[in-house]
């Protein structure tokens, strides 16, 4: 139990915040850490120590969520590579982004417009983009949590990463032409 919890229950504030953004309500949030940490603690068994345990968490959160929704009825978050190109056509042209314009952007922005644009994200390219750049975990521990190869966790990030770009750029246009300071 000590080990459990020296393991596991040191996360639960990252795995409740990845939780929150995937599932975009907190009720529904709670019950879903609740779920994956009973299963966690059921199977600690099966964890290797010395691996990391957050992206192990990551992982039984993901299924769990997948299965939850799955037995809801609902189909599962996610895109066909037609609706992936689709969205990105019709997302706001970067044709004039400028060297790095993340790191620019992100300068400029208010969080809370990063925020919404996350969470505005489709499910298949914000788990990704959160479990990278959010949670810092590696491609490899990605593709493990995600269940995808890892050239698919490669391309979903860029992809996420440039609607995530273009949504801003838009935002950013759009309040200057209204005079926003913001």
């Amino acid at each position: 139990m000590s080990e459990f919890e020296g393991q596991a229950l040191v996360h639960l504030d990252r795995v409740f915040q990845f939780a929150v953004r995937l599932t975009g309500n907190r009720t529904e949030a709670e019950d879903l850490v609740q779920e994956t940490y009973l299963r966690a603690f059921r199977h600690f068994d099966q964890f290797d120590p010395g691996t990391n345990c957050r992206a192990w968490l990551f992982a039984i959160l993901h299924n769990t969520f997948v299965n939850q929704v799955k037995r809801q009825g609902r189909e599962v978050p996610g895109l066909d590579e037609g609706e992936l190109e689709r969205l990105e056509v019709e997302m706001p042209d970067g044709a004039n982004a400028v060297e790095n314009p993340e790191e620019q952007l992100l300068k400029r922005i208010v969080d809370a417009d990063l925020v919404a644009v996350l969470d505005g994200l489709p499910v298949i390219f914000r788990k990704v983009v959160l479990l990278a750049d959010v949670e810092e975990c590696s491609y490899k521990e990605i593709a493990r949590i995600c269940g995808v190869p890892i050239g698919t966790v490669m391309s979903r990030l860029s992809r996420g990463r440039r609607l995530i770009r273009r949504t801003l750029e838009a935002l950013t246009r759009e309040r200057q032409k209204l005079g926003s300071p913001r």
